[in-house]
């Protein structure tokens, strides 16, 4: 018997529905269609009468792009410690991602969103998009999520269970991919194209309120080696100016790509110097409310006046290392004229940021 393979445009054609003026297609679950990230696996099974793909990292669909309209999938139940979800929007190493953290269910992080920038997750710094959900602990759950510009909305099991009012990523359309860590099991992937997404810019930079810091000057990003930081080098160092988000939040990985990344608390740790100036007319004391991911060295002209450790689990084994802008109140002993703050942030993983504000 001689058997013919269908060519890949066909069968995506034959796997097509429009419904409304709407185009769903249905990605089949099969190795040629998939292209699985650096140190990523996938395995192509018949499972529960399904044709099921099990992904252990990143895995991308072969040709297919995504702007807005609606994501669905199918994830099999998995109480063990795991992560599963979805990517989208991807444009080289910046896209969206949301994911069930499957061991979580009931528990206030259970699902959670993140933009990842430079291929470095940044789900530390959006302690707001986390939501409570209740899995289901045998068979499958239903994985949907409604992307409207730069908006989404999160069903679980047919409950609406999260808002996203801004995704952070930039991008309005890209590849879409499936993510899990630990290995999770998908079935009957769906993508609903409902046109292209419009946003200004295409993406908005909104003012920051009085006082908060929204502008820094970054130096390039560098390996981290203790005791070996020296400030001269700060001050000749070659700069950036970047913006942060209304926040006040600087998402550092956005502008900067990190010598090593991607691999979660495998990297190397890496700094950058973000510095700005204040001038004041007489020699005063100021607060500076702020906050960071994962160390911080502050001086204020020249002097080091604070170090910290905010990283993943550094200080007991539930901390998540989530900013916040309260989080620290330093005094500024401000001199006549003109002042410099250099913010040495070093990270390893899970979001590298800063924010600050001047009282």
């Amino acid at each position: 018997m001689i058997f013919f393979r269908v060519p890949l445009l066909i069968s995506i054609l034959l796997l097509t529905q429009f419904i409304n003026g709407q185009t769903t297609q249905t990605i089949p679950l099969q190795v040629d269609y998939w292209t699985p990230a650096e140190g990523s696996s996938v395995n192509f099974e018949s499972f529960d009468g399904k044709e099921t793909i099990v992904v252990n990292g990143t895995a991308f669909a072969n040709g297919f792009e995504f702007s807005k309209g609606v994501l669905e999938m199918e994830v099999y139940a998995n109480q063990k410690r795991s992560f599963a979800g979805v990517v989208f929007r991807k444009h080289g190493g910046n896209f969206e991602e949301v994911y069930m953290r499957m061991h979580k269910s009931r528990q206030v992080d259970a699902v959670q969103y993140t933009p990842t920038y430079n291929n470095e997750s940044n789900w530390q710094l959006y302690p707001e998009f986390q939501a409570n959900v209740a899995f289901r602990t045998e068979g499958w759950n239903l994985f949907r999520i409604a992307v409207e510009d730069l908006t989404a909305t999160l069903f679980i099991n047919g409950k609406e269970v999260m808002q996203i009012d801004r995704l952070r990523s930039g991008n309005l359309n890209g590849g879409i991919g499936l993510f899990a860590l630990f290995g999770n099991r998908f079935a009957n992937l769906k993508v609903t194209k409902m046109g292209e997404a419009i946003a200004k810019e295409p993406f908005p930079i909104l003012t920051p309120e009085k006082g908060i810091i929204g502008e820094w000057d970054l130096t390039e990003a560098q390996p981290y080696v203790e005791d070996q930081l020296n400030f001269e080098d700060f001050k000749k160092a070659k700069t950036i100016t970047v913006n942060t988000e209304e926040s006040g939040l600087l998402p550092i990985s956005r502008y900067l790509a990190k010598p090593t990344s991607g691999n979660f608390e495998g990297n190397q740790e890496a700094f950058t110097v973000a510095s700005t100036t204040i001038v004041v007319d007489q020699a005063q004391t100021r607060f500076f409310l702020f906050d960071y991911s994962d160390k911080i060295v502050v001086h204020l002209n020249g002097e080091p006046i604070f170090y910290g450790n905010n990283a993943f689990r550094s200080k007991n084994n539930q901390f998540q290392g989530h900013l916040g802008m309260s989080a620290h109140k330093l005094p500024l002993q401000l001199k006549q004229g003109v002042n410099s703050l250099h913010c040495v942030v070093i990270d390893k993983a899970n979001g590298w940021g800063l924010i600050g504000k001047l009282e």
